[in-house]
């Protein structure tokens, strides 16, 4: 007979640890405290918060807020797990608003900290004290003066857990951490003043703004001027979501990816599905191995997005991820296309910036290219010829000897009132740079890098206007896949035409390839397919097919492109600007260099001393 003697037996935990197991999982360091503090009175309809920290958050954080505040029939309830003002029943669980639904955050930092709770509730004529010390109960409830609103303070966090106490870094980097979270938590509620002080020092100061240009302003203020003044700032709505906020010009790309805050709802989230539509939006304008920079909302009815995936409400599940990824693909895809010169932010070179968008003019011609007669032949049924790129060339040679000397390139012609976004060429320097005038001062382009976006774009749209075509295989190529990949095919048979593709599903765990895009004949095609397998499971879409497609046509415009060491008649680079100011994403070329730059008159005169 076995000896059970010894056999773990089951009990119920204490309450004391309980509340510290939950702890573990929502308050990792003082700016985990910081965050559930913020959003709870976020959630208390706070329109002024103000956070006073000391040693970076472990010897004190203390909290203030003009929100509802907490009735005294309420205040034993504060400081118990799982209870909660947000949610009554699943339907709201269902499509959760707030910012906090849990009902552990209280319960959990008053295990691990001396905890003081004061509140005052709007229409009571005094305040309530209770506190806590890390042990399973709490203070009497006390009579206290405190003007409507909550005050928190949480003092000698971990001092009972000294486990987790050690794990915490110097003061300094926990205040960063800490300090990195009210920024987040600033750039979700422009409505709400928020002030953060360290050790009796005013840090940040955030006042409640409603104006567009003076959320700018805060959103400078944490991700800093430079990032501020290379943005675009959007707006889009379909199928009952809107995204609106800010993105950085491509030419402003990061080492890391450490300007990129993305809010659903009012919560800061990271999301793949959403990081996976942002990259590809910047596909085609970003410099490789950078990454982009954003600060954007999503806004979308609750029921759509389960915010209830991890307890620290930082990761979210969307209901319908193929829809919102194609929203936010195409929604970002369309306001950098539309990133012209004409559209763009008013920028110059600084020391900070060693490219960016020029001003924005009012007038100028829109289609030079009819003007001076100039035409983009269509691809051939076996794709994009190089001749297309050679003819193209040829047409801004022609225009030495169709367009007499100073007719829509003089700056002083008296037909010319309105000088355009990109000024009018007066030289070339080294056969390498296009030096032209405008209203601002000195515009500086890279000729072949803006003749190579150019092209590319036209061979683009040409392409776009017959579709992909296809070629069959002589030989049907057949791959091994997994169960749940052999039914792609049937699922997203529309996807895979389009792309130019016929697959079939030969079997529980083969597929087989039977027609493949005809400018990628030569392609690792079982390479391609697998990792548009893996698109269309993860994602529901893909973007592999353009994109391979894409790389060959920008090889073809690279090297069709007018080359380095190349002289131009200013007729030639007159029509090189007006094209540049018509195309999409000409502010880069292919590989997102960028194409041009401005200097103003201020930073030439300071690059003499003029006026010193």
């Amino acid at each position: 007979m076995s000896d059970t003697s010894s056999l773990p037996r089951i009990q119920k935990l204490s309450t004391r640890l309980a509340n510290q197991i939950a702890a573990g999982e929502v308050v990792e360091r003082p700016s985990a405290v910081v965050k559930e503090l913020i959003e709870n009175s976020l959630d208390a309809g706070a329109r002024s918060i103000e956070v006073e920290v000391e040693g970076g958050g472990t010897r004190l954080i203390r909290l203030r807020d003009d929100g509802c505040g907490i009735d005294k029939e309420d205040f034993a309830l504060a400081l118990s797990r799982h209870a909660t003002s947000k949610i009554h029943s699943f339907d709201d669980l269902e499509g959760v608003a707030s910012l906090g639904f849990r009902g552990e955050a209280l319960p959990s930092i008053s295990s691990v900290s001396r905890l003081e709770l004061r509140s005052r509730a709007q229409g009571s004529e005094s305040g309530w004290r209770v506190t806590g010390d890390g042990g399973d109960k709490v203070g009497k409830l006390e009579p206290v003066a405190h003007p409507q609103g909550t005050t928190i303070e949480v003092r000698d966090l971990f001092f009972n857990t000294p486990a987790r106490r050690k794990f915490l870094r110097t003061e300094k980097t926990e205040f960063t951490h800490l300090e990195k979270v009210v920024k987040r938590i600033a750039l979700s509620r422009f409505d709400v003043g928020i002030t953060l002080s360290h050790n009796q020092r005013v840090v940040q100061k955030w006042r409640p703004v409603s104006e567009q240009a003076e959320q700018l302003q805060r959103v400078a203020q944490v991700c800093g001027t430079t990032f501020a003044e290379n943005t675009l700032q959007i707006e889009f709505q379909a199928a009952g979501m809107r995204l609106w906020g800010w993105v950085a010009l491509p030419t402003f790309s990061r080492s890391q990816a450490d300007l990129q805050y993305f809010f659903v709802n009012g919560r800061i989230v990271r999301d793949k599905l959403v990081t996976h539509a942002i990259r590809q939006s910047y596909q085609d304008v970003l410099y490789h191995g950078r990454h982009p920079a954003y600060v954007l909302y999503l806004e979308l009815d609750p029921t759509m997005v389960d915010v209830n995936v991890h307890p620290t409400k930082h990761e979210v599940r969307f209901r319908e991820g193929r829809m919102v990824h194609d929203f936010l693909f195409r929604s970002l895809h369309q306001a950098l296309a539309e990133a012209r010169p004409d559209a763009a932010v008013p920028l110059a070179v600084s020391e900070t910036t060693a490219f960016s968008a020029p001003p924005a003019a009012d007038n100028f011609p829109t289609q030079p290219t009819q003007q001076f007669g100039l035409s983009y032949p269509r691809p051939t049924s076996s794709g994009v010829s190089p001749r297309a790129v050679q003819e193209h060339l040829q047409g801004y040679q022609a225009l030495a000897q169709s367009v007499t000397t100073g007719e829509a390139t003089n700056p002083d012609s008296a037909e010319n009132t309105d000088i355009p976004t990109l000024g009018y060429a007066i030289a070339q320097l080294h056969g390498v740079y296009i030096l032209a005038e405008n209203q601002h001062g000195l515009v500086l382009v890279d000729m072949h890098a803006a003749h190579e976006r150019i092209t590319y774009e036209r061979m683009k749209n040409a392409l776009e206007g017959e579709g992909v075509k296809s070629q069959p295989l002589l030989v049907p190529l057949s791959i091994n896949v997994s169960e749940a990949e052999a039914k792609l095919p049937a699922t997203f048979d529309n996807v895979f035409a389009e792309l130019g593709f016929v697959v079939e599903s030969m079997g529980p765990e083969t597929i087989v390839v039977r027609q493949v895009p005809s400018l990628l004949r030569d392609a690792d095609i079982e390479g391609l397919v697998r990792d548009v397998l893996s698109d269309l499971s993860t994602h529901g879409t893909t973007r592999r097919v353009r994109e391979a497609i894409n790389e060959l046509l920008g090889t073809m415009a690279c090297h069709g492109s007018v080359r380095a060491n190349r002289r131009l008649s200013l007729p030639e680079m007159n029509a090189l600007l007006r094209d540049m100011e018509t195309t999409e994403r000409s502010g880069q070329c292919n590989h997102g260099r960028p194409t041009w730059v401005q200097m103003n008159m201020d930073q030439l005169d300071k690059l003499f001393m003029r006026g010193q």
